[in-house]
């Protein structure tokens, strides 16, 4: 009996030959074990077929008509959804929206599994050996991929990358800052204005030093040294998103006044003001980048509440950032934060809301969306009791 070849290498046949290189997948998909060449003769039905049975196809044609396979597959997955959804509105009088946000996740799953299906090669040198293939060079080194070793990847993640890089490159405006933040590859981007506007606009209890827990793209930070204080000390486990603060900080002139350190939520010492936004959903990340907006057993915003009265203050604040989301989801009992906020030892000094602007709480074909049109953000004023 053979052993099973490791997560890390993708294998297939050429010729009757037996080919093989490594595999990279960011969210730790283990490598398909199956797989077969494929290219522009293939058929959208038999790919759609092959994908649903777990083979994988490793394309060997133009990268465009990888592309156009790829919107050929979710086409197929799309029209089987709407027949699905179709028979379960025939037989179904009454919506549980917890029930249909797991559906909902088990569909994106899916659908991540299938069109993770079309893989692309990429020589030592990160270049995509197909016809038409742009030069990807730059955006794969920025999603920390090293020359000097071929592997292989999914078409989907590949492009995840390049509107990643964009992003990057691009950057995001932020009012508050009069300028723009650069989100890095797997860190989660400030698109969502609405949680910035909280603490540009909440009145600061002290000036001279702050924690922001959870550096991320380091937004949180700069708009606190936008507004004067003098010292933030930012943390985070995450080693790009460390990076991708640093950098930010220093494209706007304010990374003197903070202090970037790797650690598991807060730092040494105590602070006038500890500043979090938490993932707001107590899910279970697929992706690397959903550890920003799924909190597996709420742990992070538990562990945030458990530590911030021996690193508060007498007379300082916590802020709290988070959305209810969860709450309408059916995901978080409705006094639960309630709760634990004072088995903390913390009370509530005062709460600002604010309504979201983002598309999806005004898109009516959304499954989520009874839950998305009550969400509400607000920054929870925290104080030692």
């Amino acid at each position: 009996m053979t052993s099973a070849p490791p997560a890390s290498q993708l294998h297939w046949e050429f010729e009757g030959q037996p080919q093989s290189c490594l595999w990279r997948s960011e969210n730790g998909s283990p490598a398909p074990k199956k797989v077969v060449l494929a290219d522009d003769r293939m058929s959208a039905d038999t790919a759609y077929r092959l994908a649903c049975e777990g083979t994988a196809l490793l394309w060997q044609g133009d990268y465009h008509q990888a592309r156009q396979m790829l919107q050929a597959l979710g086409r197929r997955m799309e029209r089987k959804a709407v027949r699905k959804n179709t028979k379960t509105a025939a037989t179904t009088t009454t919506t549980d929206i917890t029930l249909s946000f797991h559906q909902h996740r088990q569909a994106q799953a899916q659908r991540a599994r299938i069109l993770g299906m079309v893989l692309v090669p990429v020589t030592a040198e990160l270049s995509v050996p197909l016809r038409r293939a742009p030069d990807v060079r730059l955006a794969l080194e920025q999603a920390g991929a090293t020359a000097g070793t071929a592997f292989a990847l999914s078409l989907r993640e590949l492009l995840g990358i390049i509107g990643a890089f964009e992003w990057r490159r691009n950057g995001v405006d932020i009012p508050a800052l009069g300028g723009k933040i650069h989100p890095y590859y797997g860190v989660f981007s400030p698109i969502r204005g609405e949680y910035v506007d909280l603490v540009a606009k909440a009145r600061l209890p002290v000036m001279d030093l702050a924690f922001d827990i959870g550096v991320g793209s380091g937004v949180l930070s700069a708009v606190l040294a936008k507004r004067g204080v003098k010292k933030i000390i930012a943390t985070d486990q995450d080693p790009r998103a460390l990076a991708c603060a640093a950098e930010n900080l220093h494209n706007l002139g304010l990374a003197a006044q903070v202090e970037l350190l790797q650690t598991d939520l807060f730092p040494p010492g105590k602070a006038g003001l500890i500043v979090c936004n938490p993932p707001w959903l107590p899910a279970k990340p697929s992706s690397a980048i959903e550890f920003a907006v799924y909190d597996p057993d709420s742990r992070m915003l538990r562990g945030f509440l458990a530590g911030v009265a021996a690193h508060l203050t007498a007379q300082g604040e916590a802020w709290l950032i988070m959305s209810d989301l969860a709450e309408h989801l059916g995901l978080r009992k409705p006094d639960e934060l309630w709760s634990w906020i004072e088995a903390a030892g913390l009370k509530v000094a005062g709460k600002m809301d604010i309504k979201p602007r983002h598309g999806k709480s005004v898109d009516v074909s959304d499954p989520l969306h009874a839950a998305r049109a009550k969400e509400v953000t607000s920054l929870w004023r925290l104080t030692l009791q």
